[in-house]
């Protein structure tokens, strides 16, 4: 199965159109199904929990064990590629996440549940970077905005989705069918994508000198710095012995991973490609959209269970309305694509996302569906005009022998901007939230007249209902400390939205940093 010495290049403008668009078409549902599964179980943790009957530290691994196979394989997918070719890794990675999926449904206890879902994650990964590197090399001149613009509408409407589909998939049916949706569209990428994809060949000679080492200090890094950020705020990061020992492994193990990939003649993931600002700056963005997809992925439905007591149905209902406004938007996006700077549209996007995040701020503990409606709307708008563009900046330049290497490590910076940002919003939360609830209780006091009316009246009522004054008053402050803490949460809310506006709004003043996109003289070629 090795490629022939030298090789013909591909020749995207000899393929059918339609055939170039059904085989990227096929593509995208895999990168769709593997970016979904990343947060399809958010909203039904607890059911996955009962089910099996595991605790909430146990059951909080099925999501973290896909992200950490899922991370760690990612920016090995362009080395991989190139090995086995395109279109045979994205079929074996098909098939793998399909049958994956169905133990994953067939899971007998918590245990096998996390083995399952980590090599679902591990053998996902690699079909999202792929699609990137296709698409590119399929299309060229307007034909690359749609393709660009329906990456960047995947790549972020699929996360944003995960909790509104797993919620309702949990509320009508149980949870085994988070993982059985799978297997339909995983055996029609299986079957279609070895079809026609044909875009590169394999090459397994490159086996015989890859630079396991590198692989090696990539995936422990990678593998302990996601672990230190799941599971730090959950165990207040360096007061455990666990969190530091993983994290001065993880740093360890970056140097390593670092130093011999500025060394070696073929790294598996090509660093130096920073040296150039676009990529740089376009790494830069995926971190901070990463940060910002995955950061308000994880608040919004939080919010609306913490605070507002919803059901995961209930939740994902209201959440739903960022992903319609996004796929309303793509019209949009490509009307201006082909008109406008594309960094004058990335510039929008960041900035207007910035504006979602002022629009979420003054949330109070009454907020639903209709109050997130207008912050939301914004929020899918700008996901829309932001993700596209950087795609396409960053990516578009890259002559196609770079382009398996650097999108594998464009990707890993968005997944590594979303698990920093969960965790930060996640120790945000944790902190914000003993400050505003000791801020709050300074002013409940004997002297707050009106606290002591309030006070006088629950008591009464509980005394009503048959209880002793003692009894009632312990009931009624305990009514308050509920209502005290209820509005600490609400205002954590609100700072860790604001921390996220402030990073969108430094992306937006290093936009114009950026050089206006040159296409690669080169046409298309094999990555090999």
């Amino acid at each position: 199965m090795s490629a022939a010495a030298g090789a013909p290049a591909f020749d995207a403008a000899s393929m059918p159109t339609a055939q170039k668009v059904f085989a990227f078409a096929a593509m995208c549902v895999g990168m769709f199904i593997a970016l979904l599964d990343i947060q399809i179980v958010s909203a039904s943790l607890r059911d996955i929990g009962g089910g099996l009957s595991a605790g909430a530290d146990e059951t909080a691994w099925v999501q973290t064990s896909y992200l950490i196979a899922e991370i760690v394989v990612i920016p090995l997918s362009g080395w991989l590629s190139r090995v086995f070719s395109t279109r045979w890794l994205f079929c074996a990675s098909a098939i793998g996440f399909t049958l994956t999926s169905l133990l994953c449904g067939l899971a007998w206890n918590i245990q096998s549940m996390i083995a399952f879902r980590a090599l679902q994650g591990f053998l996902g990964g690699s079909m999202i970077p792929m699609v990137f590197t296709s698409a590119f090399i399929f299309f060229s001149g307007k034909q690359k905005v749609i393709a660009a613009s329906t990456i960047g509408a995947i790549a972020s409407l699929a996360p944003t989705l995960g909790p509104v589909i797993g919620g309702w998939i949990t509320e009508v049916s149980s949870w085994h069918w988070l993982f059985y949706i799978n297997l339909v569209p995983g055996i029609f990428v299986a079957v279609a994508v070895p079809m026609l994809v044909r875009i590169d060949k394999p090459d397994l000679s490159l086996l015989r000198g890859a630079d396991y080492a590198s692989m090696a200090f990539m995936a422990i890094f990678l593998g302990c710095l996601e672990y230190t950020l799941e599971e730090g705020p959950r165990w207040n990061w360096f007061s455990d012995s666990t969190i530091v020992a993983t994290a001065w492994i993880s740093a360890i193990a970056a140097l390593a991973f670092v130093s011999r990939s500025l060394i070696v003649s073929n790294p598996i993931v090509d660093l130096r490609a920073l040296k150039e600002r676009n990529f740089a700056l376009g790494c830069f963005f995926s971190f901070v959209t990463g940060i910002g997809l995955f950061a308000t992925i994880y608040l919004t439905p939080l919010f609306l269970g913490r605070v507002r007591g919803y059901s995961a149905l209930d939740i994902g209902l209201a959440v739903f309305s960022t992903g319609v406004f996004q796929v309303m938007s793509i019209p949009l996006y490509a009307f201006l694509a082909n008109r406008i700077d594309l960094r004058w549209i990335l510039m929008a996007g960041l900035a207007l996302f910035a504006v979602s995040m002022w629009d979420f701020s003054p949330l109070t503990h009454d907020w639903g569906a209709r109050e997130l409606l207008l912050p939301q709307a914004l929020r899918g708008m700008a996901q829309q005009l932001a993700v596209p563009p950087a795609v396409t900046l960053t990516l578009g330049a890259l002559a196609p022998a770079r382009l398996k290497h650097a999108s594998g490590l464009f990707n890993l910076m968005r997944n590594l901007g979303g698990a920093i940002g969960i965790a930060a919003c996640a120790t945000l939360l944790n902190d914000r939230t003993n400050l505003h609830f000791t801020r709050l209780a300074e002013h409940l006091n004997s002297s707050n007249e009106a606290l002591n009316r309030w006070l006088d009246q629950v008591g009464g009522t509980f005394a009503s209902l048959g209880q002793s004054g003692i009894e009632g008053s312990t009931a009624a402050l305990r009514q308050l400390w509920l209502l005290t803490y209820r509005e600490a949460q609400t205002q954590t809310f609100s700072d860790a939205f604001l921390t996220i506006m402030c990073c969108f709004i430094v992306a937006t003043a290093l936009v114009p940093l950026m050089h206006k996109i040159v296409p690669p003289a080169a046409p298309p070629a094999d990555a090999h």
